[in-house]
């Protein structure tokens, strides 16, 4: 390669660690050592340090494995301050789960934050700190992974990001790739970091403090000890205020999806008692009723929340309830986390060390109102009072009325999310008899509490409040009412989850004889882990009588566990100067799962300095989690789908056989692992000084994929999946039965793209640039056996979208104690949903394809000494809203969450003082 990364040439390599990311395998710990490199005498041999990617130790890599690394000076530039805001910016970065996802009530795994590379999902991407493991968030759910929360982003020294699948290396679930979390390891002295942020229409305002302290010089003291701790708050963001939410027009648009829960009461009426109040010539806003729905304050419904919306869920005899303008985009949250490391030298070519990493993370979870299915009698409403109701043989219960009504004196449903973290290491690491060994045990464990705090009400107290006339579900409740609510408020930890992980792993290295190249060298190593998980419904949850928080099924508390196993080993091997390759394999084994072995190979050709070539195959598996095998029966509903053999009753009017169908969701003891296929092929080019540019062709396969089939997918086929569908005595669905199963295949295929050019001088300042890009040439899923395969690339599919050309680009400047960046980080249009079905008409959503998404940001810094440092910056400096999208599948209407941010523009400023 070219003389930018040789030695001498360190330190303008440290300012664009982040530019030369996807070169093959960058030096972990690269810049921290510059100085060092450059302080040495000609011919003193360099520190030889691990890569992302390899176990050997080595002083430069010109692996095959393509590696991003995103330096601490990167973070601070883009003005993020926690790990999944940064995991954003990763152009690969597909689907990751993060708070403005989470926005629902009563929705799957809230609080967890993921990273999700290729959009091949969370539990196929291996996140780690400092090379380890955490224990995954402790929530049981569909993505088995761990939460961001829980990284301690104040202490990061840098991320890298291993864009190769590495199960040769890691394990099971590095399919999709490795994000390794690198924090400070030898800090001294003390530094002080503020942060605050605001929006320019308020809300979603953040503040942030940081204090880092550490003693001791290793190679004069013998020791280091350092601390960090960081702290950081956010405000909510309510739909009220942002004025992009009225511009998408969501009532107009999206009536269907909004509610016809509603506050007046909607009354659902039985076919009989329509019938009769149609014979009997009752008028509904001076015409005859049509529906089963009415209200009888129409045309008013109360506006702004309860809208009279013929063409949405209430039609045109009710009302309905526009819960987009009553709930929140952005949640309030309160995070904390302390790392500690500690290491003690205990000879020349020895050091004990000890890590403690602690975080907890507690977010408010704000939804709309409560929806109440409520009853009452015929008589209690003036209007229906002597309308014979009583008198109808067909009802269950002659003159009752059901309701459908939105509890708002209850206040906003809202769920507190916490999840505390706390992670300890003690290892050994030096050299031995020729070998660079470390050895370390591991204790992590995540605790999720998920509490029901306001809006949620004890369900049979309510029924009888409304049934005895104390809550008015027409209008306003008299004292003895609201006094009823507040006291049946639940404040309650419904589910309380626990996972621990302990583990010790060794790995060992040493060269074993000279090649043309250098030093043939092998690694091995291995892992022995325990996991465990438990989960604990509250008595209260499971006395099922929570208003909109139903109990899971099976009644009772789950503790599971099961061990791991795992031998690797690598060989290194420089066949000549221009030629290197690279052999690992590792074998797991998991406990009532199985075992399998899942090689590696991988080679690098350097014709030239300025040209290298790289190229790398292997074979991986993922063991199912313990969510998979093990969880409870959830119980859920599908998006508004028809059910074809309803339909063929009524003509195909979707406005009768189309609704929100129960499911029930089962896991599955006897899945099987997925075994998968990746190789890859590059080149990394440097055609001048001041220019790197890299190019890297990716292709991933899995098979026996776990997951379930789509509920969509077993209605549309009916004669084969048939079985899953079970139905009442009037052949109309009861529920839909949804399996984990070891189901088809999934292909992913496409090229990332790096060019950078930095260092460049001129009379005004040094310039530099850089863009990072993922261009998905394939992606698609077969979602059984025989079943074509369903591509969700440029278009959303179930849960999500694979973006076809995802970038992030930067223009960085400097001069003396000034420097600025721009950036723009962008997501190409693809084809919405286009899916949902209006079940008043029964209409199907208007097709749409949503825009593409650009931000820019902008940020400077003016180091005042060498103690103070202040930067500011604007965030979405266009104010750029999130496109239209008519996506059904999220709790948000009118846009797509997993990958905008509602926030808007937003202004933020830092200062940074260090003490040495």
């Amino acid at each position: 390669m070219s003389k930018q990364y040789r030695p001498a040439s360190r330190t303008g390599l440290c300012l664009n660690t982040a530019a030369h990311a996807v070169r093959a395998a960058l030096v972990l710990g690269l810049c921290a050592n510059a100085a060092l490199a450059q302080s040495a005498a000609p011919g003193t041999p360099l520190p030889r340090v691990e890569i992302t990617g390899s176990a050997i130790r080595q002083i430069e890599s010109e692996t095959p494995l393509p590696v991003q690394v995103v330096t601490r000076e990167d973070i601070e530039k883009a003005g993020v301050t926690t790990a999944a805001e940064l995991m954003t910016r990763i152009s690969a970065n597909v689907g990751g789960l993060t708070d403005g996802v989470s926005i629902n009530v009563g929705g799957d795994q809230r609080g967890l934050n993921s990273a999700n590379l290729r959009g091949i999902g969370t539990s196929s991407t291996l996140v780690l700190l400092n090379g380890r493991r955490m224990a995954n968030f402790a929530s049981p759910g569909d993505d088995a992974g761990v939460d961001l929360n829980n990284i301690p982003a104040a202490a990061i020294a840098r991320v890298e990001v291993l864009m190769d699948g590495a199960s040769a290396l890691y394990g099971t679930d590095a399919i999709g790739g490795v994000i390794n979390f690198i924090t400070r390891k030898d800090f001294r002295g003390i530094e002080l970091n503020a942060y605050r942020g605001g929006t320019d229409e308020g809300g979603a305002g953040k503040r942030a403090g940081t204090i880092s302290a550490g003693i001791g010089n290793i190679g004069q003291d013998g020791y280091n000890l350092f601390a960090v701790f960081d702290w950081q708050g956010t405000d909510a963001l309510r739909s009220s205020q942002r004025s992009f939410i009225p511009e998408l027009r969501i009532p107009e648009r999206l009536g269907h999806l909004l509610s016809g829960f509603t506050s007046p009461a909607n009354i659902r009426l039985t076919s009989a008692q329509r019938d009769h109040l149609q014979e009997t010539g009752f008028l509904l806003n001076g015409r005859p009723i049509t529906n089963r729905l009415i209200n009888l304050s129409i045309p008013n419904c109360s506006p702004p929340a309860n809208l009279y919306l013929p063409a949405g869920t209430g039609g045109v005899d009710a009302c309905t309830y526009d819960y987009m303008g009553d709930t929140e985009l952005y949640p309030k949250s309160n995070k904390q986390n302390f790392l500690s490391r500690g290491v003690l030298k205990l000879d020349a070519n020895n050091q004990l060390y000890a890590e403690v990493a602690l975080s907890r993370s507690r977010t408010n979870y704000v939804g709309s109102s409560a929806r109440v299915t409520g009853y009452i009698d015929a008589s209690r409403v003036p209007a229906l009072a002597n309308a014979g109701l009583e008198t109808l043989e067909d009802d269950d219960v002659q003159g009752e009325l059901e309701l459908r009504m939105r509890l708002t004196e209850a206040g906003n449903r809202t769920s507190e999310l916490t999840s505390e973290s706390q992670r300890y290491v003690l290892g050994l690491t030096g050299t031995m008899a020729g070998w660079d060994y470390d050895v370390g045990l591991n204790h992590s464990v995540n605790v999720v509490k998920d509490k029901d705090m306001h809006g949620y009400v004890l369900y049979n107290e309510l029924l009888e409040g409304i049934a005895g006339g104390l809550i008015n579900p027409f209008g306003p409740s008299g004292p003895e009412g609201r006094a009823l609510i507040d006291r049946i408020q639940v404040n309650d930890v419904v589910r309380h989850s626990k996972g621990t992980m302990d583990s010790v792993d060794f790995k060992a290295s040493r060269a074993v004889l000279a090649l043309g190249g250098g030093d043939l060298a092998l690694a091995v190593g291995g892992e022995m882990r325990r996991e465990r998980t438990d989960f604990t419904p509250s008595a209260l949850l499971m006395s099922d009588n929570i208003n909109n928080d139903a109990a899971p099924e099976g009644g009772k508390a789950t503790s599971d566990r099961r061990r791991v196993a795992a031998v690797f080993g690598e060989l290194q091997a420089p066949f000549t100067k221009q030629w290197q390759g690279q052999l690992s394999a590792r074998y797991d084994h998991y406990q009532h799962v199985g075992g399998a072995l899942s090689p590696k190979v991988g080679v690098s050709w350097t014709p030239v300095k300025s040209v290298m070539l790289r190229g790398s195959a292997g074979r991986g598996f993922r063991a199912p989690s313990m969510t998979d095998l093990y969880r409870p029966t959830v119980y859920s509903s599908t998006a508004t789908l028809p059910d074809p053999v309803y339909c063929a009753t009524v003509d195909n009017n979707f406005a009768d056989c189309a609704n929100n169908w129960d499911t029930r969701r089962y896991s599955n003891a006897d899945l099987k692992p997925e075994r998968s296929k990746q190789f890859s092929l590059g080149a990394v080019l440097e055609p001048g000084k001041h220019v790197t540019a890299s190019i890297d062709y990716w292709n991933i396969r899995r098979t026996d994929l776990i997951s379930e089939l789509g509920d969509d997918v077993i209605l549309g086929n009916l004669a084969k999946y048939g079985n899953l569908v079970h139905r009442d005595e009037d052949d109309y669905i009861d529920y839909i039965e949804l399996h984990k199963e070891n189901r088809g295949a999934q292909v992913a295929r496409g090229i990332d793209l790096m060019v950078d050019v930095h260092g460049v001088d001129t009379a005004i300042g040094r310039f530099g640039g850089r863009l990072t890009g993922t261009y998905v040439l394939k992606s698609k899923v077969q979602t059984g056996p025989g079943d074509p395969f369903i591509s969700n690339l440029g278009r959303f599919v179930t849960d999500m979208v694979v973006q076809r050309w995802r970038h992030t680009v930067s223009f960085d400047w400097e001069r003396g104690p000034l420097s600025a960046s721009l950036s723009n980080t962008f997501s190409s249009g693809y084809d919405d949903q286009n899916s949902a079905i209006n079940i008043d008409d029964g209409s199907v959503v208007a097709a749409n394809r949503v825009a593409s998404y650009s931000l820019w940001d902008l940020s400077g810094a003016w180091e005042v000494n060498k103690a103070w440092k202040v930067r500011a910056g604007v965030q979405n400096l266009a104010d750029k809203s999130p496109p239209y999208s008519n996506q059904a599948y999220y709790f948000i209407s009118g846009y797509d969450p997993t990958y905008t941010d509602p926030r808007g523009r937003r202004f933020y400023a830092s200062v940074n003082y260090v003490f040495k």
